[in-house]
């Protein structure tokens, strides 16, 4: 406890115009992480949402205006489908893929429930969602079916065809989000995770939704209380994990980070990367969950966000805000300007990074590989002596599940990190 990041010491790095010596900061967070009391304000600046170099009175304009702009963004959904911002969530789809409505009872309850029907997620004693129920009377069934039947609709875009054919996805994956926490036995905050969601959804216009993205915004929701600066916190985050998530017919982003990883273990343990093939998993598929949704199944809720923030830090570039404010908001290319910025200023990762950038031509990795690299490290003898087929490698790879220690992962994967930076160097 004695190295996380205080509340008096994070406070004592502003000036009194708001200045950050974000330096100092990082430090003490790559040791021991943040204070819980503090976390949701230190992350919007470990995210980029906020330029260390800002004063109080930029920052608060700012917040202002992304708050607006959240506000216009959701209502602009919530005119193509009004659960948007009603405090309920949808979990069965409206229309068909050619944009018709589907006549069900369930999504008439969802999408109508000004007609007397409401459709919630029901409560049993524990304060968990139970299988969902129906409570409609017959007369507004059946007005509310020939209503919606006799209503003619102009055809919808496809773009709003794609965004409406998401939500109920979103729905059914954010009912079982951290659901063992006390924090979502409220109905308030599940629609609140569903509507950042949705938004995130009808703005992302290349990747959209995905399953996973709900593990990853559900913290930023439970640490800032206003939704719009949840929504932007989460939208940052995005920016440097959107690729994973980018799918064509043939590929998903992830594999990029697959064949990374591949490429680590090869050089560094190459004994279990000809073990790995020869059981058929050259293809590192078996770690995609983690890379996918940043360890957040293999670490408890807690410890999650404890490895999350020391990542962050350690990766910090203090570029990240004027890299992400230039940025159209059609290409969220992640990478640096590559200006001149100082040293001190980075986290220890990136510094690593900046002194091979000028021996490489090659954009580094992220850190969240290293540290998959770091767990298979961990486990490589296990796996060598057990693992007699793919089954195997994966139930010896879910047996770290809460048994991980986050501190020892980012040390050892920046152990791995200089490790590979100098064998790749010799090759």
């Amino acid at each position: 406890a004695g190295k996380t990041l205080s509340e008096r010491r994070w406070r004592s790095a502003f000036t009194p115009e708001g200045h950050l010596d974000i330096a100092r900061m990082l430090n003490r967070i790559q040791r021991g992480g943040i204070h819980p009391s503090i976390r949701g304000e230190v992350w919007e600046f470990l995210l980029g949402c906020y330029d260390p170099k800002s004063t109080y009175q930029e920052r608060e304009q700012i917040r202002q205006l992304r708050r607006v702009k959240y506000a216009m963004w959701k209502e602009e959904c919530k005119k193509m489908d009004p659960v948007v911002g009603s405090g309920r969530i949808i979990t069965a789809p409206l229309i068909t893929e050619d944009g018709e409505p589907i006549h069900d009872p369930l999504n008439i309850l969802e999408a109508n429930p000004d007609k007397g029907l409401s459709a919630s997620v029901p409560q049993n004693d524990q304060g968990t969602e139970t299988s969902t129920e129906l409570s409609y009377s017959a007369s507004s069934n059946s007005s509310g079916s020939e209503e919606m039947e006799s209503t003619s609709h102009p055809p919808l875009e496809k773009k709003v065809i794609q965004w409406k054919l998401t939500l109920h996805q979103i729905g059914l994956d954010v009912v079982r989000t951290d659901r063992t926490l006390v924090f979502y036995e409220k109905q308030e905050h599940l629609s609140k995770l569903w509507d950042i969601l949705a938004v995130y959804a009808w703005i992302d216009k290349d990747v959209g939704y995905c399953q996973g993205m709900s593990d990853l915004c559900s913290p930023m929701i439970i640490l800032l209380e206003d939704e719009a600066d949840g929504f932007w916190c989460f939208e940052r985050l995005m920016r440097r994990l959107r690729g994973n998530f980018r799918c064509t017919e043939s590929s998903i982003g992830v594999e990029t980070q697959l064949s990374n990883l591949a490429s680590i273990t090869q050089v560094l343990d190459p004994k279990l990367h000809q073990h790995l093939e020869t059981l058929g998993g050259g293809d590192y598929l078996f770690a995609f969950r983690m890379l996918m949704v940043l360890f957040r199944r293999e670490f408890s809720f807690g410890d999650a966000l404890y490895l999350w923030e020391m990542m962050w830090a350690l990766e910090y570039d203090p570029d990240l805000f004027s890299l992400y404010e230039s940025e159209s908001a059609a290409e969220k290319n992640e990478g640096s300007k590559g200006k001149a910025k100082s040293s001190r200023q980075c986290g220890k990762y990136e510094r690593e990074n900046m002194k091979n950038k000028a021996k490489s031509s090659e954009a580094p990795l992220p850190i969240s590989v290293f540290l998959v690299a770091s767990v298979l490290k961990a486990k490589s003898s296990k796996l060598l002596t057990e693992a007699r087929g793919l089954d195997d490698v994966v139930k010896i790879l879910n047996d770290i599940t809460g048994n991980l220690d986050a501190k020892k992962a980012c040390s050892g994967a920046m152990k791995l990190h200089k490790k590979y930076l100098k064998k790749a160097k010799q090759t």
